[in-house]
């Protein structure tokens, strides 16, 4: 599926339509042959690979018009899905940084850190000029002011609203973004109609919630693509958006059934922080 983008209308702070241009589309310099090269690295772990289907890598980044010479911080990483595209992508012209929670914040950021430098350690030709940046999660600091071309977040942004550091957390990116920078968010999205306190604790999020997050700390709305949607997916189950894979919270469960409906339905978003 290629990403639609939706333009976005400007609105003034009484709710009054202002007549101003469009954010540019975003352009990426990244050919199509230079990301099939990364998608089959050798490097990759298999697991990650099978997730692509639902990841849409190639297009997401597209969307979000990636760019090989840029300055570009991933926030919490995981288990480094994304370092394994991102860094080689960046890794001749540009500068890839992850940002990861301060390891002593608790034994699990402990863990997740140990885990993430390891990976990174144990394959310098890929990972060797990666720039690890650690985060208080309530004063969350990425880098130098205006130091970034673009932050990246991927499925992160319900965790910071369940813990309510979510405004902090917006705000740290616009102060790390250049004028005219990006910020991209992928992230489960919720019912229409629901409101952040209906999907408390399930994962989803309302995509306008989010929209109004990034617009509170001084952010443009630029586009939304669909690239990420999933129809199949109900947004009904018990135990939230881990009940669907890759998490299969049911284990043996219904598997069959959850696999079917593949990962989460999700939010695909383009925000610029406007130029001076």
């Amino acid at each position: 599926m290629k990403p639609t983008l939706l333009a976005c209308s400007l609105v003034a702070v009484f709710g009054s339509t202002l007549a101003a241009a469009a954010p540019p589309a975003a352009s990426s310099n990244i050919s199509h042959e230079q990301f099939a090269t990364v998608l089959k690295g050798e490097w990759r772990v298999p697991q990650n690979v099978a997730r692509d289907q639902y990841r849409h890598p190639e297009q997401t980044l597209q969307f979000f018009g990636l760019r090989d010479d840029q300055t570009v911080i991933e926030i919490t990483p995981g288990n480094g899905w994304y370092s394994e595209l991102l860094a080689p992508l960046l890794k001749d012209n540009g500068h890839y940084v992850a940002a990861i929670v301060d390891p002593s914040v608790s034994d699990y950021a402990k863990k997740s850190a140990d885990n993430l430098k390891q990976k990174y350690a144990a394959d310098p030709a890929h990972y060797g000029k990666i720039e690890v940046v650690a985060y208080a999660p309530k004063a969350p600091v990425f880098g130098k002011p205006e130091s970034a071309d673009t932050v990246l977040t991927f499925r992160n942004v319900h965790n910071w609203v369940d813990a309510g550091n979510e405004a902090a957390t917006f705000k740290a990116f616009y102060d790390v973004l250049k004028p005219g920078g990006t910020l991209g968010v992928v992230d489960h999205r919720a019912k229409p109609g629901t409101t952040a306190k209906d999907n408390e604790k399930n994962g989803y999020l309302p995509t306008d919630y989010v929209v109004k997050l990034a617009q509170a700390a001084g952010f443009t709305l630029a586009g939304e693509s669909e690239v990420n949607a999933n129809p199949k997916d109900t947004k009904d189950y018990p135990d939230g958006v881990w009940t669907l894979p890759p998490a299969l919270v049911k284990g043996e469960q219904d598997k069959a059934k959850y696999l079917a409906i593949g990962e989460s339905d999700r939010m695909t978003l383009r925000f610029i922080k406007p130029a001076k």
